[in-house]
């Protein structure tokens, strides 16, 4: 392959990438800021209090052992579902830009995003709550429209947060927080990666499809850039790899397990005499 083609090959890519990221500001979100909150600072921290902010629901809720605990965390087993299906409203419409205007995700600076870069993200809403409220408006009476609206964005939030939290807010998975006195992390990128990511219902294959393979978070974190099609051939060889390691891999057999886990684990969390943190 000539250097003219490689290069026309990997542009080809990129512009992909780009289209395919384009299809979140479509949906409501921002490409922008999920390239910055889940690629680059989720991927890079997970599961470490502080840095991962996919685990932070402070204060309503408590998911790690280093954040702060209160009395109503008892029933947040209850209670964070509802959270969950609140999440695309409050990301479609407050998130999103208080990280703009922030110029900050939980914890950690992200440059504010300017030019045609800026007008992506505006634009994005603009054409998204055209075509999610407005058009529909002219032809709906306008409860109807909120109602559609908010009983659709309820099933996605319940739907994308159990995912997530299946693959990293389980009893299996491991907490960590930032080290006081080192720059670095005592555990390798790759082993924090496994240690800390879960797999679930791998034999799944229906559930893989509706996923796009997220149940294979492992492998997911580990290769970003490999077709999720390969997952589940990956997941034996890293789980061979890590056997061979001494690197604790863990997944569970079911999604009915996973769910028992993350219920069992929110229960834990919200004891205020666990983790230390108050």
């Amino acid at each position: 392959m000539s250097q003219a083609t490689k290069a026309k090959f990997l542009e080809s890519g990129r512009f992909h990438q780009q289209l395919k990221a384009r299809v979140e500001d479509v949906v409501g979100g921002s490409s922008y800021v999920w390239g910055w909150k889940h690629n680059i600072f989720h991927h890079s921290h997970p599961n470490v209090t502080g840095l991962d902010e996919d685990i932070d629901i402070q204060p309503l809720c408590r998911l790690a052992p280093g954040q702060r605990s209160s009395g109503a965390h008892r029933f947040q087993h209850f209670y964070i579902w509802v959270l969950y299906g609140l999440l695309p409203l409050k990301w479609h419409f407050i998130d999103d830009f208080r990280n703009l205007i922030s110029g900050r995700i939980g914890q950690q600076k992200m440059p504010r995003p300017t030019g045609w870069k800026l007008a992506g993200v505006l634009g994005g809403k603009v054409l998204f709550i055209g075509w999610a409220l407005v058009v529909p408006a002219l032809f709906h009476p306008l409860w109807q429209v909120a109602l559609g609206y908010a009983l659709t964005s309820f099933v996605l939030g319940v739907t994308l947060s159990t995912v997530f939290q299946l693959a990293h807010c389980v009893e299996e998975a491991e907490f960590r927080e930032v080290p006081r006195d080192s720059l670095t992390f005592p555990r390798e990128w790759a082993v924090h990666q496994v240690e800390t990511t879960v797999d679930f219902a791998r034999g799944n294959s229906l559930l893989s499809w509706y996923l796009g393979g997220l149940n294979f978070q492992v492998e997911h974190h580990l290769f970003p850039r490999v077709s999720h099609l390969h997952y589940p051939a990956l997941s034996r060889i890293v789980e061979q790899t890590c056997r061979e390691h001494g690197v604790r891999y863990r997944s569970q057999r079911g999604l009915g397990a996973a769910l028992r886990s993350h219920v069992r684990w929110l229960k834990r969390m919200g004891q205020p005499v666990l983790g230390g943190a108050t």
